[in-house]
């Protein structure tokens, strides 16, 4: 062996070595073969340094034994992780594990596992870039610091395991922000005014005043006035128009896109990206650069022409507006523009055709649109009915591509029927309708990330980690909102006749938003008084200008750390000293009217839950959990006593007691033993007897018929019945039967081979 290229994941491994010939060993170092230690904060901080102390993990030895037996027999060695800081770390770590001279070593860098991308590469190497890896390592360090020396005051304070970090932390903060808003938002009303016209012609046109009344009394008055009215057409002004396409994908605008016309999550899209990327698909995928190379613009104007016509072409530069952009390489595009498609799961297909789309439109002239405004005036009122609509004469890019939107109220404008300046019309109908000004909507996951680049807030390569993070400490649950019912007025005034009606829409009901939990917010305001540089906007985007200054070689990775940490450290040894009469997010609500002790909701260890007394009384505190939909914040004391009416003996079924309570995982019935969680709706404090009998018979039924087959070669061995069809299980381990498969006829050695050919 001559070569040994190193790569950070087989599946890169595995695409490179295709293009290189029999010279070339390609091995994959399975991402850092290096990491700080898990068991302490693995930093020296003697002689004023923040020296990182690293040791190769265990699951990592194997590894490392196998790249150090194939450099000592390669006559060079290619270092080709990824083109970003963590991709150049992962390289300065395996020449550092593996004896390589940092200043010799062939470091290689792509941002296409293309053939001639690679052999480009090949050909010329650079060395190992340490203002990256310093870039890398003190934002590493950063987190560390933050994490090893905040976690243990949140155990002390609020409740054990609980752990903070430098930019998740800010990402909550975003999130509880925005519920507090719309908690406190005020719906102020108005009446909006349309009218439904018709023409000369008999053709419908609906348009709507140029003003919004404030008051019923308006809103009425103004029918009065209408009731004989007729409506001249005043004007009518069209407006050519033009629509350009959007700028290529960058980490962010792929994720949000992903996420409005996909329904992918963060972390999702930028896991299907990565095996498109690895599997030489498309261009590297963590980056914010707009950027298109000639190559990629010259054969996206060659697809647009032979597919489209000339006409269709409009060839586009776009520049990246951001400051220092850490990836200033490319935008997300296919590295081949002749593959309108690709071999793949279904997934990836789709995020692939959402990319070549994306690109393809770039690169597509202008949407031309006429817009039309027709004025109508009437001698009943001074205020005057506007109706617009658009026609697109040329649709450009528009044949290939729209992008999404976060306005769920967006709609396409209509087109209008024909009229002519001096028409005389008559009002079918003329509706004022009571609406109400809109709260802030709750953050999706990608308008969270939208809002992280605005303020500066991270970086392409930390947005889906963060995002997961916050998630899996349970700070923040993804779920949905129920909405409530909302009445309305609405005025008609039909045929000279105003009839006035109340109606009532359900509003506010959201799906797939982010939601801040009881302990997210309680970690929040907790660190928000006692931290406020660790989560204040631009105190967070300061630090990434300074890591941004750091991988430039313009500034110390050292002296950035310590201008942070000194003052850091000091608010930790103060906020030790501090002791608090009240466990911190603890809320006081009143006096239990029965016993005279103090009523008070906070953060337990597995949950929200009330309490009735105090540690120091003589009789021990009572507790109990609040149920699903109830909040420190809000709960009042009435509802917290209902509370402790649980658990509450339901009836008797079968000649054993049921009772109804709330546990850890919610609202339950407790039967002979057995626990059966109530349904969505349920309350354990009005769930009567009928109702727990139908819940205890719907579980029995259900655990009746969920054991499809058993075998007795293996009684372990079973297919049962789940909420998608029959699959396999064998001790917890559950195994999808292939497609086409009939269960009735598996038979034993039949499940032996399905579990052998399919990953569990």
């Amino acid at each position: 062996m001559k070569n040994l290229v190193i790569v950070e994941s087989p599946a890169k491994a595995k695409t490179i070595e295709k293009f290189l010939g029999s010279d070339y060993h390609v091995m994959s170092s399975f991402g850092h073969i290096r990491d700080l230690k898990t068991k302490d904060i693995s930093i020296d901080f003697s002689n004023g340094g923040y020296k990182p102390i690293y040791e190769v993990p265990s699951d990592k030895k194997k590894i490392v034994s196998e790249l150090k037996s194939q450099v000592k027999s390669a006559d060079k060695v290619y270092l080709a992780s990824d083109e970003d800081r963590e991709g150049e770390a992962i390289a300065w770590h395996l020449a550092e594990v593996l004896g390589l001279d940092k200043a010799t070593t062939s470091r290689i860098v792509f941002h296409e596992i293309t053939k001639p991308a690679i052999l480009e590469a090949i050909k010329e190497p650079r060395t190992i870039d340490l203002n990256l890896v310093d870039a890398q390592q003190a934002r590493r360090v950063l987190d560390r610091i933050v994490g090893f020396e905040l976690s243990p005051i949140l155990w002390k304070k609020i409740k054990p395991q609980l752990s903070a970090g430098r930019v998740q932390s800010v990402a909550v903060r975003l999130i509880v922000e925005r519920e507090r808003e719309i908690k406190n938002f005020k719906y102020d009303a108005y009446y909006k005014v349309t009218a439904l016209i018709t023409t000369a012609a008999g053709d419908a046109l609906t348009a709507e005043l140029d003003t919004r009344f404030q008051t019923k009394k308006e809103a009425m008055t103004f029918l009065e006035s209408c009731k004989d009215a007729k409506f001249k057409v005043a004007d009518i002004s069209t407006k050519p128009a033009h629509r350009s396409p959007a700028a290529p994908f960058t980490t962010s605008t792929l994720q949000q896109e992903a996420s409005r016309k996909l329904g992918f999550s963060v972390a999702q899209t930028m896991m299907i990206a990565q095996h498109l990327y690895e599997n030489g698909h498309i261009t590297y995928m963590r980056t914010d650069s707009v950027n298109l190379s000639s190559l990629a613009i010259n054969t996206a104007k060659q697809e647009i022409v032979e597919a489209y016509g000339a006409e269709y072409s409009k060839v586009r530069r776009y520049t990246t507006k951001s400051k220092g952009a850490q990836e200033a390489h490319e935008a997300i595009r296919p590295t081949y523009m002749s593959n309108h498609t690709i071999q793949g799961t279904r997934q990836e297909a789709a995020l692939y055709d959402l990319i070549y789309k994306r690109t393809l439109a770039c690169q597509m002239a202008d949407a031309d649109i006429e817009r039309t405004q027709i004025t109508l005036t009437s001698d009943a009122t001074p205020y005057k009915f506007i109706a617009v609509g658009e026609v697109i004469k040329f649709d450009g890019f528009l044949k290939v591509y729209k992008e999404g939107s976060d306005d769920e109220q967006e709609q396409d404008l209509k087109i209008l029927p024909t009229v002519n300046v001096g028409d005389i019309l008559t009002y079918n109908k003329i509706e004022c309708t009571e609406r109400f000004t809109q709260r802030p909507p709750r953050y999706t996951e990608a308008s969270l990330v939208r809002k992280m680049e605005e303020l500066g807030i991270g970086r392409p390569s930390t947005y889906a980690p963060t995002i997961s993070t916050i998630q899996a400490r349970e700070y923040v649950l993804k779920g949905d909102k129920e909405g409530f019912k909302r009445e309305y007025n609405q005025l008609l005034l039909s045929k000279g006749k105003i009839k006035e009606s109340v109606k009532s829409e359900t509003v506010g009901a959201e799906k797939g938003k982010l939601l801040p939990t009881d302990t997210g917010t309680v970690v929040n305001d907790y660190l928000s008084n006692n931290f406020s540089d660790i989560i204040d906007y631009n105190f967070t985007a300061d630090v990434e200008k300074n890591l941004d200054k750091v991988a430039e070689g313009k500034a110390n990775w050292e002296k950035t750390i310590d201008t942070f940490y000194k003052g850091f450290h000091k608010e930790i040894e103060e906020s030790l000293q501090q002791k608090a009469e009240h466990k911190v997010g603890e809320r006081m609500l009143g006096t239990d009217p029965v016993s005279g002790r103090p009523v008070s909701v906070k953060i337990g260890r597995y949950g929200v839950v009330a309490q009735i007394g105090s540690a120091s009384d003589e009789e021990k505190p009572k507790f109990a959990s609040l149920k699903k939909g109830q909040s420190i914040e809000s709960v009042s004391l009435e509802e917290v006593l209902e509370l402790f009416k649980l658990p509450r003996t339901v009836g008797e079924f079968e000649g054993k007691s049921v009772t109804a309570a709330i546990g850890r995982y919610g609202a339950y019935l407790a039967h002979n033993g057995k626990f059966y969680s109530l349904p969505k709706g349920s309350d354990p404090l009005t769930v009567t007897i009928e109702e727990a009998e139908a819940i205890i018979n719907e579980k029995r039924h259900a655990d009746a018929n969920k054991v499809y087959k058993t075998f007795t070669e293996d009684p372990s061995l079973q297919l049962l019945n789940g909420r998608y069809g029959i699959y396999l299980c064998k001790n917890k381990v559950n195994y999808k039967l292939p497609k086409g498969t009939d269960p009735a006829t598996l038979t034993y050695e039949d499940c032996l081979k399905i579990m052998a050919s399919s990953k569990k």
